[in-house]
């Protein structure tokens, strides 16, 4: 594997701040769908989809984990740490906030 396990547990650990149930919950309101980039007119956000497979991920033993997972937690960590240096001045209601959840972090927390 090209990428170190534990590094990118560590960071993800150290980034992703919502367990599943709560990730899950979220990603089921209207706010969460309603932000995010969409790819050639598809109905879900980037993020929204990558929010679903994270759920699977959170809910995985850690010892099952294969590249294409320790990619999305990379991926995972990478957008959390560049929308994190962005705060807006009213993060409560924001779509910053909303795009963050669906990536698992919840700045309020």
């Amino acid at each position: 594997m090209s990428l170190d396990p534990a590094a990118v547990r560590a960071a993800f650990a150290a980034a992703v701040n919502m367990d599943a149930a709560e990730l899950e919950e979220w990603l089921e309101t209207p706010e969460s769908l309603s932000v995010g980039q969409k790819k050639d007119g598809a109905l879900e956000s980037v993020g929204h989809a990558a929010g679903r497979r994270l759920v699977t991920l959170l809910r995985s033993d850690p010892g099952a984990l294969d590249e294409d997972a320790y990619r999305l937690m990379r991926k995972a960590v990478g957008f959390i740490r560049r929308h994190r240096a962005q705060e807006p001045a009213n993060m409560v209601t924001s779509r910053w906030r909303y795009a963050l959840m669906n990536w698992g972090h919840d700045p309020l927390k």
